[in-house]
């Protein structure tokens, strides 16, 4: 992957004005992740519950240009969990998005993967049953394999269910690495950057004044990151000392270290908007 590492690039609070040249003027279009950037990384992912600071930070930030959540979670999970019911909201990486004047927003990679879905999550629930620690967390459009609380002896095994699978659904299945986590999603071209792609244009806001950014944690982030390169500015929620991302490279350009920072980069954003 071309790209900088975190260790290279610019803080979008520290180096505020840096970061603010890059509006030039232009009225800002939010794209949020979730997991990792309105609520750190947790154990058990129903207990990513979003703060009540960040909470308002949202909010606050909402009134003065589009925020859209960008979740590999289903989309009713996020809006549950946000506490927050009027904000766009793509869920299932953009397969399954919601606006509130619009309702559910239809594409033409929105349908058509739900039997897959449903056969491999089985297959996965079985194979895994015998591995302690692993877990699996389907969505409308994925199903996510977990081994973060697997012992290291057992994370060998997690790999080789995945790799088997991979082979069964040769040309059907593709698998996205994460956080401790394996994600296996439908071969098709689609992801966060198309996801938001569509958004964009769809919300109205592919325009010369609008600067559209993106905050993600993840290697499922990279593909927005990469489709806003030239157009758009992507801020990766990591901190240096994290080996899960510190050497990755990325093609973010702005680094924030915690989703402490992105609070306060919320509410620092506001300021910046020309109403």
């Amino acid at each position: 992957m071309q790209g900088s590492t975190v260790r290279d690039l610019p803080d979008a609070l520290r180096d505020g004005e840096q970061f603010a040249a890059r509006l030039a003027g232009r009225r800002p279009a939010v794209f949020l992740d979730y997991d990792g950037v309105l609520t750190p990384i947790v154990d058990r992912p129903e207990d990513a519950v979003m703060s009540d600071g960040m909470r308002s930070a949202v909010r606050a930030l909402a009134q003065h240009c589009s925020v859209c959540v960008v979740s590999g979670r289903d989309r009713p999970v996020v809006q549950q969990l946000m506490g927050v019911d009027n904000l766009v909201v793509a869920g299932s990486h953009g397969f399954d998005i919601w606006s509130p004047q619009q309702g559910t927003m239809t594409h033409d990679a929105a349908t058509g993967f739900e039997d897959l879905i449903s056969e491999v999550t089985d297959r996965l629930r079985a194979e895994i049953e015998s591995i302690p620690g692993a877990m699996v967390e389907p969505t409308r459009a994925s199903v996510a394999l977990h081994y973060r609380h697997a012992d290291p002896e057992h994370r060998a095994e997690v790999t080789a269910v995945v790799d088997e699978l991979l082979d069964e659904y040769s040309g059907r299945l593709k698998v996205t690495p994460g956080k401790m986590v394996h994600e296996l999603q439908p071969k098709i071209d689609w992801h966060k950057g198309k996801a938001v792609l569509h958004l964009l244009a769809t919300l109205d806001l592919d325009a010369d004044d609008v600067v559209p950014l993106y905050l993600g944690d993840d290697i499922t982030d990279e593909d927005a990151f990469r489709a806003l390169a030239g157009r758009g500015v992507g801020v990766i929620v990591g901190h240096p000392d994290d080996p899960e991302v510190a050497n990755r490279r990325t093609a973010a350009d702005f680094v924030l270290e915690s989703t402490v920072e992105v609070e306060q980069f919320l509410n620092t954003l506001a300021p910046l908007i020309q109403d």
